[in-house]
């Protein structure tokens, strides 16, 4: 008998042009649905709009400049960050997590393109959080009032860092095959975060190596002052997240010459951008900054309203109209000639030291000039009322700054008697947001000193109707500005009840 022994079939697969490339796709979007449907991303991305739409219209002025609004959108990203982290790497060892992974060899598609997909699911959450960033923008820079313009490079670090830590955690799955990597990771990397806060707001080459770079100052400055190498960070964020991609790729068995150049060239981009965005302030910019903070005049344009003059940086024209709505306000409640006093408003910033620090503006010297900075809205609108009302008083600012007795009753009742809630404005433009006792002023430079007994007069005088309490101030306008007027002999000029409290200067 013979036995007719048959040799197997050799299994053969179709090489279709391009049949790679559809599959790491298909898997793509497969992965990417899942990605941003998992649990800790519909949290962090909920937690992260939540956030934003609660911050929204809630900054203390009112007014947004656009080259701080887009810095604002980089911190809440983080979160969403590592919530990707996580899960990428939860989805990278799925396989093996469910012992599936001997099944996976018998598939056309090779590990390595599987990373490949799990690194295009990251793209996904990354797309996804800028359009949040788009839209937090957005909102901001079509409010009333809105000045300056944002830069793409500071917009571009919230989705970077997203796609950073995705990809972190990608590369950690390739190089530790267990699931308790990325949770380690993660409370690394808060640590990290809040140990090495200080760095990201410190003015030292080193903060540029964090995702997103904060300022220790509120100080709002012109954009061409700002010196934030924006572009080269995002160039540096880029890169770096590439990198790590590309290595879990080559980690995975792609060895491939496109992978290995990819991995080159992102490495590249990352040195490139980490080695400009460290190179300090240019001299050019150093001195631009101090010719806008010693001589504004040079780089201002200035416009005439009802006599008086405005002068204003580039791009925030469009305060000229609140500033002289105040000024005319103001006047209005001044007698003498105050009522019809020229000013001259020049809008100052203190830009020597960049956004890593608040310098004090000095109180100017000229005759009727009066300080106004960069940030408008809330306590600003007061803070300016009374520098415009110390000015028509005392002259110019340092004399101004020097009133020590009654006259800061009438200087007072001008900076809030024509809000529509003067004692809220009496709140907000004293120190301890207090309407009692004793308390510092505010102004755009040097505060003044208020004592109790001149917060009764002031009080008493607002809890008159606005029309009596106008007439009287005028009528003894010349007695009320005399230097060196008591609180007493204040109450006693517009006829209301002397002070009991201390009258008695800091």
């Amino acid at each position: 008998m013979t036995a007719v022994v048959e040799k197997p079939a050799v299994s053969r697969t179709r090489d279709e042009p391009g049949g790679s490339f559809r599959a790491v796709f298909a898997l793509a979007l497969f992965e990417s649905r899942r990605l941003l449907t998992r649990i800790p991303v519909l949290l962090a991305f909920a937690v992260y709009l939540g956030w934003t739409v609660w911050r929204a219209g809630r900054d203390g002025d009112g007014y947004p400049a656009l080259q701080d609004v887009d810095r604002a959108t980089q911190s809440a990203p983080m979160l969403v960050g590592l919530a990707v982290l996580l899960s990428v790497n939860h989805a990278a060892l799925r396989s093996r997590r469910h012992g599936t992974e001997r099944h996976f060899a018998v598939l056309v598609l090779p590990q390595w393109c599987r990373t490949v997909a799990h690194a295009l699911s990251v793209v996904a959450a990354a797309l996804l959080t800028a359009v949040c960033v788009a839209g937090q923008f957005g909102r901001e820079a079509l409010r009333p009032g809105a000045i300056g313009h944002g830069s793409v490079g500071e917009l571009l670090v919230g989705p970077l860092t997203v796609l950073l830590c995705g990809l972190l955690g990608l590369l950690a799955a390739a190089l530790v095959r267990s699931a308790l990597a990325a949770p380690l990771m993660i409370v690394f990397c808060l640590f990290l975060f809040m140990f090495l806060s200080g760095v990201g707001t410190g003015d030292g080459w080193e903060r540029w190596l964090m995702p997103a770079v904060g300022e220790a100052s509120s100080n709002t400055l012109p954009s061409d002052l700002m010196g934030r190498p924006a572009a080269w960070h995002a160039l540096y964020l880029a890169g770096l997240g590439l990198t790590l991609g590309l290595l879990a790729v080559l980690v995975a068995g792609g060895r491939r010459p496109a992978v290995l150049a990819g991995a080159a060239g992102a490495l590249a981009m990352t040195l490139v951008g980490g080695v400009a965005q460290s190179a300090g302030d240019s001299p050019e910019l150093v001195k631009a900054r101090e010719r806008a903070t010693v001589h504004p005049e040079q780089v201002q344009a200035c416009v005439r309203r009802d006599g008086s003059t405005y002068c204003a940086f580039p791009g925030w024209g469009p305060r000229v109209a609140d500033w002289a709505g105040v000024v005319d306000r103001v006047r209005s409640l001044a007698g003498g000639g105050a009522h019809e006093q020229d000013v001259v408003v020049r809008q100052r910033v203190e830009a020597r030291y960049g956004l890593s620090g608040d310098g004090a503006l000095m109180p100017l010297e000229r005759p009727h000039e009066v300080t106004v900075g960069t940030r408008w809205g809330g306590n600003r609108v007061p803070e300016f009322s009374a520098a415009v009302a110390g000015v028509l008083i005392a002259g110019d600012e340092k004399a101004a700054t020097s009133i020590c007795d009654g006259r800061i009753v009438p200087l007072m009742w001008l900076a809030v008697g024509w809000e529509s809630d003067p004692l809220d404005a009496l709140r907000r433009v004293r120190l301890d947001d207090s309407i009692t006792g004793s308390a510092m002023v505010l102004q755009p430079t040097s505060g003044l000193s208020m004592t109790e007994a001149q917060t009764e007069v002031l009080r008493a005088l607002l809890d008159l109707p606005r029309g009596e309490a106008g007439a009287r101030v005028k009528d003894r306008w010349a007695e009320l500005t005399a230097p060196k007027v008591t609180a007493a002999r204040a109450a006693e000029l517009l006829d209301l009840p002397a002070p009991e409290g201390e009258d008695k200067c800091d």
